[in-house]
């Protein structure tokens, strides 16, 4: 028996030598599907790459798993009959995918006579490669199956044999519900499932793995054996390195990697299963493809160092942050090299940018939005972190065998977990809607109507001490705001959709083809394949939504923000049409260097790229080396070699700011809009939090901190804490463990705890351009700041109403003045195209403040603001100089958890709400270096906007500090 299972497998290796080898891309990730036309353009440069297979697979699409027992309509059967076409027309090998295992009745002969229907179905539209996937199900049968089989595995098997001689004995993949080592029970070799799988199922069907884990960060010759020998087939690996359907703050642009071609003789194939964005996969598919034509005839030339192509080591870093390994100067065409292959994909991907193609709606992600569930992180054999009370840093140990609490693990797992909020709407967790890719050519119909059956269940997670615990993970996420115009942006375009049974409900409404308009609230994954379990109740199969008119509904999306929708019905749908000269254009064309610096953003789940890096380190080295401005200003020598290395540093820092703001100025400028709605809300976010850093930077530059900033602003559990890289480079955890990426990394190094809401920010609904600066206030910049101060003091709005010249101002005096004056090294402005649009001040000590006020600063206004100025004039101002005249009797906030005092305002032609957060973000991070850690804000009891104002900034009101006819709001940080 055994002889004859080697010599099966010896076979399929033969036939992938010879050229028989899968390659291609399964469309199998959570969120809002592609849509047609999407699909159509894959095909087309799939064939033009040499790949040969699609996986249709959309876990969210109507019809492939939700609802999977629904026979398609007159018009989706046009869909999909003109996808496996258009397939075909490129040599593309269609697999229709079905995933029924969340409620199937294995026994029950109607569950197959309607499955085999349905398949039946789509081999009419043409279809000649199908696929069952039983992934991300509770590994539970009924109890009607439990008396027909005697496992589950036996009860898999026995539906899949049965649909595949129903069909002709086609080509066929089955996804398994163990499909990765860790997910196998108890291991891979001893796995009951799988074994039954290797015996059971028709030697012709292939078996898909993910490796390792779900996300593997290698794919090991070992694992690739040890699975073979057990499946007695090899593998197609459904690869998920680029999926990013588990975070919304990360999409992955680095290329294929972890993959030695070596293993192209052992596999029977590879579809890449990648970023839900379709427009962001060109790097991960493209790499792909070259990789799959490396070392095809099994030959290498071991004369050139083989960890090269095997790519299979993790990649380290040299000294000073960067990645250590670059592209060999001579490389053999048969040899692949990650590097390179990015290379390649880059210089074909800059001209995309250049074709024309529209989009639709608003920019929004296309994943869903997902509960925050910390996952334990289970350390390596080589790392060992702890947690202990007390203490914020991480330490490594080298035990053999480490023993970690998991309540030390749970907790360092809620830091990673805490980083990536995507909006600050409210989330009301619940099922969200039905998606449909098949009834339009650019865009996604999603149905209310129609209830979503998969709902939320506990599911157990290990520690590490074997143990369980339920954590009950929400599959659905729904985020409603209020609803709001469009701001100007003018709209054209009208679609009706029909349906070729049944009127389309008024309740359906359409999504947008790209980031345009997503639905986050549809059924929401933690990971890529997993986390959508068993639901509690199923779809009967003769569901139908309320609505059964014949009348044609015109349909429309009705925007809200990015990250949050509403779709409101009838409606025109409406493409958005921007207004941007060619000579712009022309002007800002996208480079390679600005693709090579956004793939180094964006890289792969385990590794950053090198800028990225390079960002990291320069960041931490100038704040940790910032004793040197210190010194230097003590000594008032500024002339010393490591004085200007900092400095250096520092202007490296604001040249790689820079580079990222032309980044997003050349995006924007593009002719591909689809394009750029799919990643503009990426560059936009990673590029508030570097010019946030940079603004730091120039904060730091100034030395306005004391000599033991260090133990203020060391940080929690950064990049650089021990064995936090070690651990996110290893591929020992999960991805989704660490969320947010190089994002959430960066944001983690600004000295400001408790502050993850202020990196919450809501994308613009179009792309913008406009880029906010913030920086150190300086004295030349007073005029401007009273100038905004004056506009915005009468409840944060603007105050139109003419003064006296004498009393132009006497608002800016009384409110802003005394900050800028006694404490400028605690104010920030932000300039829009060098105008100061606003400011931040602060006093890091109120009390002293208002001694100093007293003394420095109120008998110069007492004596500029004489009491009868007073006269004949607005209460408003009455007030100011009665401030200024009664000063010393007045109560004030003397507060021990809110020392600080501040002032906060901006114009409200700044319509970008995250500039006021990234604004107080730096204000906050130089208050924490100078050793104070609560601050408050004093504002008129009847000041509703500035009072809504602070509170979005996270400021709450402190009642035991009130101060009469003021509101006090503080916050900690």
């Amino acid at each position: 028996m055994a002889e004859e299972t080697g010599s099966k497998v010896a076979a399929a290796s033969l036939d992938a030598r010879n050229g028989n080898f899968i390659c291609g891309v399964v469309e199998g990730f959570y969120g809002r599907p592609w849509t047609t036309e999407q699909r159509k353009d894959l095909f087309q440069k799939m064939k033009k790459w040499g790949m040969d297979s699609y996986v249709y697979a959309p876990k969210d699409d109507y019809k492939h798993r939700a609802y999977w027992r629904e026979l398609y309509t007159v018009e989706e059967a046009e869909h999909l009959t003109g996808l496996i076409q258009a397939a075909k027309d490129q040599n593309i090998t269609f697999y229709y995918a079905l995933s029924p295992g969340l409620d199937i009745t294995y026994s029950n002969q109607k569950e197959t006579t309607t499955l085999k229907r349905k398949l039946e179905q789509v081999a009419e539209f043409g279809c000649t490669a199908f696929a069952l996937l039983f992934d991300d199900i509770e590994p539970e049968m009924s109890e009607a199956d439990k008396e027909i089989f005697q496992t589950f595995a036996q009860a898999q098997v026995s539906i899949t044999n049965d649909i595949y001689q129903h069909l002709g004995q086609p080509k066929f993949l089955l996804c398994p519900t163990q499909y990765c080592s860790t997910r196998a029970v108890p291991n891979v070799a001893n796995s009951e499932y799988l074994n039954t799988l290797g015996s059971k199922l028709a030697q012709d069907i292939d078996i898909m793995w993910t490796g390792n884990k779900v996300i593997s960060r290698h794919l090991a010759n070992e694992n690739i054996q040890e699975i073979t020998d057990v499946l007695r087939r090899p593998p197609v690996i459904w690869d998920n390195l680029h999926a990013n359907d588990y975070d919304q703050k990360r999409v992955f642009l680095g290329p294929y990697s972890g993959r030695s071609p070596d293993l192209i003789p052992k596999l029977r194939g590879v579809v890449t299963n990648p970023n839900c964005e379709y427009g962001a996969n060109y790097i991960a598919i493209h790499t792909l493809a070259q990789w799959s034509r490396c070392n095809l005839d099994a030959q290498r030339d071991f004369s050139i160092n083989d960890s090269i192509s095997a790519d299979i080591k993790l990649e380290t870093e040299t000294e000073d942050g960067l990645s250590g390994e670059d592209v060999p100067v001579t490389l053999s065409p048969n040899i692949y090299h990650p590097k390179q292959a990015l290379r390649n994909a880059i210089k074909d991907w800059l001209p995309e940018f250049s074709k024309y193609k529209a989009a639709w709606g608003p920019i929004a992600k296309p994943q869903p939005a997902v509960a925050i569930v910390p996952v334990p992180i289970i350390p390596s054999i080589n790392t060992c972190m702890s947690l202990t009370t007390g203490t914020t840093t991480l330490t490594a140990s080298g035990a053999s065998q480490p023993v970690v609490c998991p309540n030390q693990l749970q907790a360092l797992a809620e830091v990673c977990s805490t980083v990536s909020s995507v909006t600050d709407t409210i989330m009301t967790p619940g099922p969200g809607p039905v998606m449909n890719s098949l009834v339009s050519d650019t865009k996604v119909v999603t149905n209310d109507s129609i209830p979503n059956p998969i709902a939320a269940v506990p599911i157990p997670i290990p520690l590490v001490d074997g143990r369980s615990k339920s954590i009950t993970i929400l599959e659905g996420a729904v985020i409603k705001t209020d609803k709001v115009k469009s701001n100007g942006t003018p709209i054209i375009g009208d679609t009706t959709i029909r349906d070729g049974q049944r009127a389309v409900s008024r309740d359906e409404n359409v999504m947008s083809t790209d980031p345009s308009i997503s639905n986050e609230s549809s059924l929401s994954p933690s990971e890529p394949m997993d986390c959508n379990s068993t639901p509690n109740i199923s779809p009967a199969h003769g569901n139908k939504t309320a609505d059964e008119s014949s009348d044609d509904i015109a349909m429309s999306e009705n925007s809200t923000s990015s990250g949050s929708m509403q779709i409101e019905p009838n409606e025109s749908n409406h493409m958005i049409v921007e207004t941007l000269t060619e000579k712009d254009r022309k002007e800002s064309e996208l480079t390679y260097e600005d693709l090579a610096l956004l793939c180094d953003l964006f890289y792969l789940p385990f590794e950053h790229g090198a800028q990225g890096l390079q960002l990291l380190q320069e960041f931490q080295w100038l704040k940790s080396n910032a004793h040197i401005v210190i010194s230097a200003n003590q000594r008032k020598d500024h002339s010393n070699p490591e004085l200007e290395e900092w400095f250096a540093r520092a202007e490296k820092m604001n040249e790689m700011s820079e580079a990222v703001n032309r980044l997003l100025l050349h995006m924007t400028a593009c002719n591909n809009r689809e394009l750029l709605y799919d990643l503009y809300s990426y560059i936009w976010d990673i590029r508030g939090v570097i010019s946030l850093l940079n603004s730091y930077i120039k904060w730091l530059a100034n030395g306005h901190f004391p000599s033991s900033m260090p133990s203020y602003t060391q940080g929690t559990y950064t990049w650089f804490s021990k064995g936090w890289k070690e651990a996110f480079m290893s591929g020992e955890q999960e991805p989704w463990v660490f969320r947010g990426g190089l994002t959430a990394d960066l944001q983690r190094l600004i000295p400001v705890d408790s502050g993850n809401d202020l990196f919450a920010y809501k994308v613009p609904d179009a792309p913008t351009c406009k880029v906010f600066t913030i920086r150190p206030y300086l004295g030349s910049d007073e005029a401007q700041v009273y100038d905004v101060c004056n506009r915005t003091c009468k409840d944060g709005l603007e105050d139109h109403m003419p003064l006296l010249p004498e009393l132009k101002n006497v608002y800016a005096d009384r409110l802003v003045g005394p900050y800028v004056t006694l404490h400028p090294e605690f104010s920030f402005v932000v300039e829009d195209d060098a105008v100061i649009v606003g400011y931040a001040c602060a006093a890091p000590d109120h009390r002293k403040f208002r001694i100093k006020q007293e003394i420095a600063w109120i008998p110069e206004m007492c004596e500029k603001y004489p009491v009868h100025l007073a006269q004949s004039t607005t209460s408003s101002v009455q007030e100011c100089i009665s401030h200024f005249h009664n000063f010393k009797n007045e109560v004030f906030v003397n507060s021990p958890t809110h020392p600080a005092s501040m002032i906060c305002s901006l114009l409200p032609s700044v319509l970008d709400h995250s500039v006021s957060k990234r604004l107080v973000t730096c204000l906050l991070a130089s208050l924490r270096a100078n050793g104070f850690f609560g601050v408050h804000a004093a504002i008129n009891s009847t000041d509703s906007y500035t009072h809504a104002f602070y509170g979005k900034l996270g400021f709450s009101e402190n009642t035991q500090d009130g101060v009469k006819g003021k509101i006090v709001m503080g916050r900690t940080f």
